[in-house]
């Protein structure tokens, strides 16, 4: 008997747990060249409208908080009134952390995973969303990747240091799913230290937690230029 084949069919059948997800969407923009990139017009609608529905359309997600600047609660809970999973639309904190923190916060009893997804990847699909959502239910933390194409150079004053090999580095997306007391409970520990995260994984790992890599997609970008606004553009023109 393959005993790793049989291993994956049991995660498969295992329930999976009541996951909520976090749409996180408070940043400034500050590399948008002026562009307000959460409002910004993709294929006919506001960009973090085509964020929201993906989580939406997904069986995998039960519900739904969204952490926005305060000057766009009122518009980003108007483009979300007809999404049912859309629990709530909360202002964001004064850095990323704080705002997945306030999100966290805002999710029902009910939750048991938590899915932190950047409000700024508007091509996530459904099929990466439920093998994060899984991976997470069964090892208790997940995040999607992809392989990285450049040769990546580690610098300091303008000059070379090292080069790490490129076949163990990988580009991490979200969603970041995790059980939901170990997320918050590593957000507040590195709050308390004073840690500087970059992602949600950061935070885990810091607590000597492992977490499960999946399959990611390379259509999930992450908006941060006027250019990736049009190349998500062009790549939805490709859907149906």
């Amino acid at each position: 008997m393959d005993i790793s084949k049989a291993t994956g069919a049991m995660r498969k059948l295992l329930k999976v747990k009541y996951c909520g997800a976090v749409i996180v969407a408070a940043g400034s923009a500050s590399r948008m060249g002026g562009i307000d990139k959460v409002m910004a017009p993709l294929k006919g609608e506001p960009m973090i409208l085509h964020t929201v529905r993906a989580l939406q359309n997904t069986d995998a997600i039960q519900e739904i908080v969204v952490v926005t600047r305060p000057d766009l609660l009122q518009a980003i809970a108007g483009l979300c009134k007809h999404m049912d999973k859309v629990t709530a639309v909360v202002a964001g904190g004064k850095d990323r952390p704080e705002s997945v923190m306030l999100g966290l916060n805002a999710l029902s009893d009910k939750v048991k995973l938590a899915a932190i997804q950047d409000g700024a990847r508007p091509l996530i699909t459904p099929q990466v969303i439920d093998r994060t959502v899984r991976a997470a239910n069964s090892y208790g933390a997940a995040a999607p990747a992809i392989a990285v194409k450049d040769t990546i150079k580690v610098t300091q004053g303008g000059v070379i240091l090292s080069t790490p090999d490129r076949s163990t580095l990988q580009a991490i997306q979200t969603p970041q799913i995790f059980d939901f007391d170990l997320l918050r409970g590593a957000l507040k520990k590195a709050r308390q230290d004073g840690a500087v995260i970059t992602d949600d994984c950061s935070a885990v790992e810091r607590m000597g937690f492992t977490v499960k890599v999946v399959e990611g997609d390379e259509r999930n970008l992450k908006i941060t230029t006027p250019i990736d606004l049009k190349i998500a553009e062009l790549l939805l023109e490709e859907q149906p």
